[in-house]
C-alpha cells in the first residue's frame, strides 16, 4: 500500500501544559490533542469515562412519547414485538430490549427479517409475515424504520402503534410513527448523542424507561439494574463502527469490562469458542465475537446469533454457539472465493485514471457477504466499492468508501437508477435492477471524477508523533493504552521514528511465513518491530523511518515493548 504519511504538527508548550494539569506525559497529552481534546473537562471526561456522565435519555428526539406509549402498552396487555435488523447491532438492540421489556412486565416477543427472503428492514413482506405470526399491538422497530414510510402508513391503518428507535438517515417525509427516536433529527449541539449506535439507542431507552418507572413509583422499575446490558451495547456499537467518541467513548470501555465477566450464557459460550480470554478488547468484538454473530444473518436468518443471547443456560446456547462457528467457516470460504473472483475481474480491466469507483455484480454471489468483500477490494484498490449478488430481477448490494466521498449523497444522486438505497457516508446499501448496472457504474464514476482529488486515492497514514527509540518503555506504553477502545472516530495510536537501520536480517514467522520480525536500532538501542501479513512486501533498508503501532509483548511474563509496523520509508 502506498500509503500518504500525515504526522501531526508537534505542540511541546500545549502538550507540555496538557501533561502538567492531568498528570500524564506529553506524548500521551499531544495524542489528546491530536484527537481534538484540549479543553480540560473534555480530556478528564476522555480519560475517566463514567457512567455517571451520560446524558438525560429524554434529550433524545420523541422518547418521551416512546415511553408514554410503552407504559400504555403495558397497562392494557398489549403484545409488544421488538422487530429488528440481522447485523450485530440490530440483534444485540433487539436482544436488549426483549430482556428489558420482559423483565419489567411487558407481554413481548421479537422478529427479524429474513436477509434473502424479506430484505432489510420493515418491508412489504417482513410486515405481513411479522403480523401474521403475532397479535401485535405496538411494533418496536429498532435499527431500522427511518425511512419505511409506507409500511409505516399501513400498519397505522391496520390499528398498530408503530416506535422507531434508529440512528440511520431519516427520509423526508420522515414516517409517521407514535414516535421516532432518531438523534439525526437533532441539529448537533450538545449531548451529541448523532454517534449512537441503535444498541446504545436501546441502552438509553431502557435508563429513560427504568427512570421514569421509578418517578411513576412502579415495583419493577424500583430495583432494577441496567448496568448488566451493556455486553450487549459493546458489541452493538464496536461491531458497527460507529465513532467511539461522546456517550459512544462511556458505553463501549464499561460494556467491554462487562463482556469480560458477563454472565449471559450465550456470551459465556461464545467466547469460549473464539477462544476469547481477559482482558476483553475492541478487536476481540471486531475480529472474533462480531463475525461469528454476523455469521448467520449473513449466510441466511439472524435468529441462530437472537436465540443465543436469549438463551438462559449454557447447556442451551452451547449448540446454537456451535452452529454460528460452522456457519462463520462457511461464511469465510464464499467470501474468501467471491473476493478472489471481483479482485481478478478487476484488475484484467482496472485503468486508474477512469475507474474511481469499482462496481461488480453476478447473480450468482451471496448478498450475505457482498460487504465483507466490498471491503476486500476496497482494501485492495483504494477504491469506492460497490458488490451486488443476483435475485432475479433485482440485484442488491452494498457499498464501502474511502475518506472524502460520501457514498450514500452519491447514491442519491443515482436515485433514478436504483429501487432503493439508503446507509452512511462510508457504508450504503442498494437494490438495482441489473440492466441498469452499467448505466449506474458510468453515473457514480462520473460523480466521483468529480469529488475524489489523486491524493485522495492515496490512504493516509496518520501520526501521532515522531519518537526515540529510548523514551519507549512498557511504561508508556501501558500509559497509551488509556486512549483505548480505539476505532472509528478515536483512531489506534501511530508512532514514528526516524533514521533507524536492520540491526539483523529479517526473520519470516509463521505457520505460512507471512509475518516478519524486524531488529531496528538508532545505534543507541535495539526494539523488535513485527510487521503482520508482510507477504511480499519490500523490506526497509538502509536508513529508514519507521511508523509503527506501540505493542507490549508478553512472553513467559516478561513484558517488552515491541513495534507493530504499519509502514516505512526511507529517511530524509
Amino acid at each position: 500500500m502506498n500509503y500518504r504519511w500525515s504526522i501531526a504538527p508537534a505542540l511541546p508548550e500545549l502538550a507540555r501544559n496538557v501533561a502538567g494539569t492531568h498528570g500524564i506525559s506529553p506524548l500521551l497529552a499531544q495524542c489528546l490533542l491530536n484527537r481534538g481534546l484540549d479543553d480540560a473537562e473534555e480530556i478528564d471526561a476522555f480519560l475517566t469515562p463514567l457512567l455517571k456522565r451520560l446524558a438525560d435519555p429524554f434529550l433524545l428526539p420523541n422518547m418521551r412519547a416512546a415511553i408514554d406509549r410503552l407504559w400504555e402498552a403495558r397497562d392494557r396487555g398489549e403484545l409488544v414485538v421488538v422487530f429488528g435488523d440481522y447485523d450485530v447491532d440490530g440483534v444485540t438492540s433487539t436482544t436488549l430490549l426483549t430482556v428489558l421489556l420482559r423483565e419489567l412486565g411487558w407481554k413481548v416477543d421479537c422478529y427479524l427479517p429474513h436477509r434473502m427472503d424479506e430484505g432489510y428492514g420493515l418491508s412489504g413482506e417482513a410486515v405481513e409475515n411479522c403480523l401474521a405470526k403475532h397479535d401485535v399491538g405496538v411494533l418496536l422497530a429498532v435499527d431500522c424504520g427511518s425511512t419505511a414510510v409506507e409500511s409505516i402508513a399501513a400498519l397505522k391503518e391496520k390499528g398498530v402503534d408503530v416506535i422507531v428507535l434508529d440512528h440511520h438517515q431519516v427520509s423526508d417525509p420522515a414516517p409517521e410513527a407514535v414516535a421516532l427516536v432518531n438523534p439525526q433529527l437533532l441539529n448537533g449541539g450538545r449531548p451529541n448523542f448523532q454517534e449512537l449506535c441503535s444498541a446504545g439507542l436501546a441502552f438509553k431507552l431502557a435508563h429513560a424507561l427504568v427512570k421514569d418507572g421509578r418517578e411513576r413509583g412502579d415495583g419493577e422499575a424500583k430495583d432494577y439494574d441496567i448496568r448488566p446490558l451493556l455486553d450487549l451495547v459493546a458489541l452493538g456499537t464496536i461491531a458497527d463502527l460507529v465513532p467511539l467518541v461522546g456517550e459512544n467513548r462511556i458505553l463501549a470501555p464499561a460494556g467491554l469490562k462487562r463482556l469480560e465477566s458477563t454472565l449471559r450464557p450465550g456470551l459465556v459460550v461464545l467466547k469460549e469458542i473464539a477462544q476469547v480470554q481477559a482482558p476483553v478488547g475492541a478487536y476481540h468484538v471486531g475480529f472474533q465475537l462480531g463475525p461469528r454473530l454476523n455469521a448467520a444473518g449473513r449466510m441466511e436468518n439472524a435468529e441462530a446469533a437472537l436465540h443465543l443471547l436469549l438463551a438462559q443456560s449454557v447447556e442451551e446456547a452451547k449448540p446454537m454457539a456451535e452452529e454460528l462457528e460452522s456457519r462463520n467457516r462457511e461464511r469465510q470460504q464464499v467470501d474468501r472465493s467471491i473476493a478472489e473472483q471481483v479482485i481478478g475481474a478487476v484488475r484484467s480491466k482496472f485503468e486508474p485514471e477512469r475507474d474511481f469507483v469499482i462496481v461488480e455484480g453476478q447473480m450468482l454471489w451471496h448478498i450475505g457477504v457482498v460487504g465483507i468483500v466490498a471491503s476486500r477490494t476496497l482494501r485492495e484498490f483504494y477504491r469506492p466499492t460497490i458488490i451486488l449478488g443476483g435475485e432475479g430481477d433485482s440485484w442488491r448490494g452494498s457499498g464501502r468508501s474511502i475518506e472524502g466521498f460520501d457514498l450514500a449523497a452519491a447514491l442519491r444522486e443515482c436515485d433514478d437508477l436504483l429501487v432503493r438505497h439508503g446507509g452512511h457516508a462510508m457504508a450504503a446499501g442498494l437494490t438495482i435492477d441489473p440492466d441498469k448496472l452499467d448505466a449506474f457504474r458510468e453515473r457514480i464514476n462520473e460523480i466521483a471524477r468529480q469529488r475524489i482529488t489523486p491524493e485522495m486515492l492515496r490512504p493516509e497514514l496518520r501520526v501521532d508523533a515522531m519518537v526515540e527509540l529510548g523514551s519507549l518503555t512498557v511504561e508508556r506504553f501501558e500509559e497509551l493504552e488509556r486512549i483505548e477502545p480505539t476505532g472509528q472516530g478515536n483512531e489506534p495510536v501511530h508512532l514514528a521514528a526516524h533514521g533507524l537501520y536492520l540491526a539483523d536480517e529479517p526473520r519470516r514467522i509463521g505457520k505460512d511465513r507471512q509475518h516478519v520480525k524486524l531488529i531496528v536500532t538508532d545505534g543507541s538501542r535495539k526494539l523488535e518491530a513485527l510487521w503482520w501479513n508482510a507477504g511480499d512486501r519490500a523490506m526497509p533498508d538502509g536508513r529508514f523511518d519507521l511508523a509503527f503501532r506501540p505493542k507490549i509483548n508478553e512472553f513467559r511474563g516478561n513484558r517488552s515493548p515491541q513495534l507493530n509496523v504499519l509502514d516505512w520509508r526511507p529517511a530524509g
